[in-house]
C-alpha cells in the first residue's frame, strides 16, 4: 500500500547481521566520535565486545527508512546503532543468556512516539546539547512507521509546541491552517441550530496530527533520538527490588498455535540504565557516582489505555496514591475526506451535540476543514453508554446523512478511516504518575481537556516537564553552591518554580559544569531518590502548579454532568462555564465505570440502522480498506479471552453480543457452528488498536495486548 511520508529519513539503517564484529565496528566509530572519553571507558567497551561474542543472531533489516516500510519484516533492529543516535556514547550491548534475548541500554527507555514520547525525547535532548552532555535516549513504537498509529480530530493548541520547538513555522512543521470559523450546533434529526460556541480556537490550527508527529520524529532524529519503530513493547522489565528498569519487545515469528516459524527472531529487552559520558574524566567519574543510585528512567506514553501502563497503574496502586477515580472513556471514529473545492472552507470548524445520538448518551461530532481540499468528520462516543444494541460505527454513517453534514460531502470521496479510544475522566481520574523507575505521562496517565476537546498539547507538555523535573532538582543545589538536604534541594527547586524561573535554566548540562561544588553529596541523595521514584512528591506538586493541571481543573466538572443526562449536563455545563468559569466550589464525580454501564439486552430493543449506500455510508470492509490496517494472520491472536466459556454463557444470552457493535472493526463476530449453536469468533486481522473492547467488555473479559511489531493500521493523514 502506498504510504504518505512527509519528511526524508537520514538514518543509516541497512541489512546487517548483528555479530561481534559489528559491535566492535559500532563501538569503535562510538570511540572514535568521542576523542575526549577517558581510555577506562573505552577499555571498558571494548571488553564488552568481547562479553558479546556469544550473542544470538539478530533481526535482519529491511527497510530504509527510520519509520519502516509496510511489510511484515518492516524496522527490524537489526542496525543496533538506532535511528539518529547519540555521539560520544559507549553504548554497551549484552545478552540476557537465561532467555536468550538480546539486551540494550540506555539512559532514557520511551515507550510510544506519540506526541507525549517524542516531546519528551527532545526534551531531554536539547537539556543535553545546551553544555554539551550525551545522555542515550531510545524511543520504541509498535507502529510500522511512526505516526502510523496516530489519529486524533485535531484542532491543535501550539502553547507546548511553542515551549518545545519555537522555531516550528520557520522548520517547516505541519501546521498551516489557521481557525478561520467556530461553530458550535445543536442537531436534531433534519435541523441544525446555532449556539454560543464555548471554544476558543482563536490561533489555533487545523492539522493532521500523524503527519505532526513524523515531523516530531524527524526533528528528534536530528536531536540524536534513537526511534525503533515496528517494535511493540510488551513486557515490564523490573530489577529485585520491584523498580522498573526497562521493557522487553515481543517475539517474532511466532505462529498461531505457538510454534516458532522459521523467521523466528526473539525479542530485545531495552534497559533504562545510565553507562558512561564524554567529556571530562572527574565530570565523568562524579556524574555516574551520582547516576548509579538509580540510572533508570522509562517513560510510558502508549496513549489511551495503554497495556503496558495499565499495568503499572494496577502494580503500583497509583490510582490508589492519590484516591483517584476510574478512568471514563469515549471512542472516536473518524473519516478524511476530499470535497469539491466551492465546498472547501480552509480552518473552519464545527462542533455539534445531540442527534444521532439518544439524549442519555454523551457524545458528539466534529468537522474540520483542512488544507488540500481536505476535511475530517468524526463522532465521539462516550464509552458508557446503556443500550448494548448501539453501535458507534453505524451512529456515524448516520451523522453523515444529516441535512447539514450531507451537502459538504456529496460529490466528494473518503481518502482514510480510522478509530481510537480517548480518556474523559479528566482531572478526577489522572493517577499519581511516578513510579520506581519511571513515569507515566501523556493520554496514558489521561491529560485530556474534555471541553476543550484537546490533549494533544497537555500530553506534550506532560512529557516535557517530567524530564525537567528529574532534572533540575539536581541541577538546582549544584548551581546554589550550598551543602544542603534532599529537602532543602526540593524547596528550593518549588521556589524557583513559583518565580517562574525559565526551566531551560535549570537543566542537566549545568549538572556536568559544576559536578565540583559542595552540594554534590546532597545531589546524590536527591537524584537517586528521585529516579528510584520512593519519593517524587515534588514532581507531583509541580505538575499540579503547572498550566495543565489548571486546564485540567477548570474543566473538571463538564463531562460528569452529563452522567445526569443531556439536559442537566448542557445546565451545568452552562453554569460551569458562564459563571463559575472553571472556579466552582464542588468537584462532581464519575457515575459507574463504561463496562458496568451496559444494560442488559432485555432491557432495551434492538436498533435497526439503515443498509449503507456507498457514497456517503458505508460498510465495515470497505471503511476498514482505507485504514491500511495489516496484520500477519498467522501469529497467535493479541486480543486474549480470560474465560473462553465468558462470550457464549454471560455476553451473548444477558447482552446479546454487543463485542459484535461496540467494535468499529468487525473483529468480533458470532458465527454458527456445524451443531447450530453460536460461537464468538475474534478477527484479530481487523483491529484499529482502539481498545474499545478491553474497555467496553460488560465483564472485562477482553484483554488486549501488543501483536507483533509493525502491525495494525496505517494512517498517514488521521
Amino acid at each position: 500500500m502506498n504510504r504518505l511520508v512527509s519528511f526524508r529519513s537520514k538514518s543509516r539503517i541497512g541489512t546487517t547481521p548483528c555479530s561481534s564484529s559489528f559491535y566492535a565496528r559500532l563501538l569503535g566509530s562510538s570511540i572514535d566520535a568521542s576523542r575526549t572519553r577517558s581510555t577506562a571507558n573505552a577499555s571498558d567497551s571494548l571488553a564488552t565486545v568481547s562479553r558479546c561474542s556469544s550473542l544470538v543472531p539478530a533481526r535482519t533489516l529491511t527497510g530504509s527508512s527510520l519509520f519502516g516500510s509496510r511489510n511484515g519484516s518492516s524496522a527490524r533492529l537489526s542496525n543496533l546503532t538506532g535511528h539518529g543516535g547519540s555521539q560520544g556514547v559507549a553504548r554497551r550491548f549484552c545478552s540476557d543468556a537465561a532467555a536468550e534475548r538480546e539486551s540494550m541500554e540506555y539512559d532514557v527507555v520511551i515507550v510510544g512516539a506519540g506526541p507525549a514520547g517524542l516531546s519528551a525525547a527532545i526534551r531531554l535532548k536539547q537539556l543535553c546539547g545546551e553544555k554539551g552532555v550525551d545522555l542515550s535516549v531510545c524511543v520504541v513504537e509498535k507502529g510500522a512507521e511512526v505516526g502510523a498509529h496516530i489519529i486524533s480530530g485535531n484542532v491543535f493548541e501550539p502553547r507546548a509546541l511553542d515551549e518545545l520547538l519555537p522555531e516550528w513555522e520557520k522548520e517547516e512543521a505541519p501546521i498551516s491552517v489557521s481557525v478561520s470559523s467556530d461553530k458550535f450546533w445543536f442537531l436534531t434529526k433534519d435541523r441544525a441550530f446555532s449556539l454560543p460556541s464555548p471554544f476558543d480556537n482563536k490561533n489555533n490550527y487545523v492539522i493532521s496530527l500523524s503527519q505532526l508527529v513524523r515531523w516530531m520524529g524527524s526533528k528528534a532524529e536530528e536531536y540524536g533520538v534513537e526511534i525503533y519503530p515496528g517494535f511493540a513493547a510488551s513486557e515490564i522489565l523490573c530489577d529485585d527490588n520491584g523498580s522498573v528498569i526497562g521493557i522487553g519487545t515481543n517475539d517474532m515469528g511466532v505462529a498461531k498455535n505457538g510454534s516458532k516459524k522459521e523467521n523466528f527472531q526473539r525479542g530485545v529487552a531495552l534497559k533504562g540504565v545510565s553507562l558512561a559520558f564524554s567529556g571530562n574524566k572527574m565530570i565523568q567519574c562524579c556524574f555516574m557516582r551520582a547516576i548509579k543510585l538509580a540510572g533508570r528512567v522509562t517513560l510510558f506514553a502508549e496513549g489511551c489505555r495503554g497495556s503496558l501502563s495499565e499495568k503499572i497503574i494496577k502494580k503500583y496502586h497509583l490510582r490508589e496514591k492519590r484516591n483517584a477515580q476510574h478512568q471514563t472513556y469515549a471512542l472516536g471514529i473518524k473519516e478524511v475526506w476530499e470535497i469539491d473545492e466551492s465546498k472547501h472552507q480552509p480552518g473552519a470548524v464545527i462542533h455539534t451535540l445531540g442527534w444521532p445520538l439518544d439524549q442519555k448518551t454523551y457524545g458528539g461530532s466534529f468537522l474540520y476543514h483542512m488544507s488540500e481540499r481536505q476535511v475530517a468528520i468524526g463522532l465521539v462516543v462516550a464509552l458508557n453508554y446503556k443500550n448494548p444494541y448501539l453501535s458507534p460505527y453505524e451512529e456515524f454513517q448516520k451523522l453523515k446523512h444529516h441535512p447539514a453534514i450531507k451537502p459538504i460531502l456529496e460529490d466528494g470521496t473518503v481518502i482514510q478511516y480510522g478509530a481510537r479510544t480517548l480518556n474523559e475522566g479528566g482531572i478526577q481520574s489522572v493517577p499519581y504518575p511516578v513510579f520506581p523507575g519511571g513515569a507515566i505521562i501523556g493520554c496514558s496517565a489521561g491529560f485530556l481537556n474534555v471541553p476543550k476537546i484537546k490533549g494533544t498539547h497537555t500530553a506534550m507538555k506532560s512529557g516535557m516537564r517530567y524530564l525537567l523535573h528529574v532534572l533540575a532538582i539536581t541541577v538546582f543545589v549544584l548551581l546554589s553552591g550550598i551543602p544542603a538536604s534532599s529537602s532543602f534541594c526540593i524547596n528550593e527547586y518549588k521556589k524557583k518554580e513559583s518565580q517562574n524561573v525559565r526551566s531551560k535554566e535549570l537543566s542537566i548540562k549545568s549538572f556536568l559544569c559544576f559536578c565540583n561544588c559542595p552540594g554534590m553529596l546532597a545531589a546524590e541523595a536527591a537524584f537517586g531518590t528521585l529516579l528510584e521514584g520512593s519519593n517524587l512528591d515534588s514532581y507531583w506538586t509541580t505538575l499540579q502548579n503547572s498550566w495543565v493541571w489548571e486546564e485540567l481543573h477548570k474543566a473538571r466538572n463538564y463531562r460528569p454532568a452529563f452522567d445526569h443526562g443531556f439536559i442537566p449536563g448542557m445546565a451545568i455545563s452552562a453554569v460551569e462555564h458562564y459563571l463559575f468559569r472553571g472556579k466552582s466550589p464542588f468537584t462532581l464525580k464519575h457515575g459507574k465505570p463504561d463496562h458496568e454501564a451496559t444494560n442488559v439486552a432485555r432491557s432495551h430493543s434492538p436498533i435497526e440502522y439503515p443498509k449503507p449506500d456507498g457514497v456517503l455510508s458505508f460498510d465495515v470492509p470497505t471503511s476498514l480498506h482505507r485504514s491500511n490496517t495489516n496484520h500477519d494472520h498467522d501469529q497467535p491472536a493479541h486480543l486474549k479471552l480470560r474465560d473462553p466459556e465468558m462470550p457464549t454463557q454471560v455476553n451473548l444470552p444477558e447482552y446479546d453480543g454487543p463485542e459484535s457493535r461496540y467494535c468499529p472493526a468487525r473483529v468480533y463476530e458470532y458465527v454458527p457452528e456445524e451443531s447450530g449453536q453460536l460461537k464468538l469468533q475474534i478477527n484479530a486481522q481487523n483491529c484499529l488498536h482502539c481498545k474499545a473492547c478491553d474497555i467496553k467488555d460488560p465483564k472485562q473479559n477482553i484483554e488486549w495486548t501488543v501483536p507483533e511489531g509493525g502491525g495494525g493500521p496505517g494512517y498517514s493523514v488521521m
